[in-house]
């Protein structure tokens, strides 16, 4: 996809928000983490490169990164990328420790679709029948009724004596500010 968007859109530009991350066993159980990086490329795996660098990972050991790398579609390594608005002992500093994790539903859920993927009709019986409600009601019960009240309300309480926890409680449930200024400006 990557190739066939540099063909198609020559000027890209992307911006990603490091503001509050996310850390652990995504999306649904993921700690917030206060980063305060915001990145912005014309380079799509340079951006992708980078933020994994900032949160610990080695970038050229990821597989999308080093296989967009090695077919030319962008810079993975680091070290040839130029990092503007920080220092690059700064930058080489910058680590958030992050680790990659599965909750236990998503991890039993992959090995099940490995285990049973040369044996069509178990697969089938476990994915394409009834039974795979059996799942989504395991997920929904171990995210909504253990893991939210046991950990996630906790998480989300200590985010929220942030910065941007506090910033967070200044909005009204489901909606932003508006900017008067912005919709009364008239540029005529």
């Amino acid at each position: 996809l990557l190739a066939i968007q540099k063909e198609i859109h020559k000027g890209l530009f992307a911006v990603m928000d490091g503001c509050v991350c996310g850390n652990g066993a995504g999306p649904r159980t993921m700690e917030p983490f206060i980063g305060n990086v915001i990145l912005a490329s014309e380079d799509q795996v340079a951006i992708d490169a980078v933020a994994a660098k900032i949160m610990g990972f080695e970038p050229l050991e990821i597989d999308y990164i080093k296989m967009a790398h090695d077919r030319g579609l962008g810079t993975g390594d680091v070290d040839q990328i130029e990092i503007a608005g920080m220092d690059k002992k700064e930058f080489e500093k910058l680590n958030f420790g992050f680790r990659v994790k599965k909750s236990p539903i998503i991890m039993w859920d992959q090995i099940l679709r490995k285990k049973t993927e040369n044996t069509r009709w178990l697969h089938h019986l476990l994915f394409y029948s009834p039974i795979f409600k059996t799942f989504i009601f395991a997920s929904e019960f171990y995210h909504d009724w253990f893991w939210y009240p046991v950990i996630g309300k906790r998480k989300i309480k200590e985010f929220m004596k942030t910065d941007w926890g506090e910033l967070f409680k200044k909005y009204p449930y489901g909606g932003f500010p508006e900017y008067k200024a912005v919709k009364e400006w008239d540029p005529y």
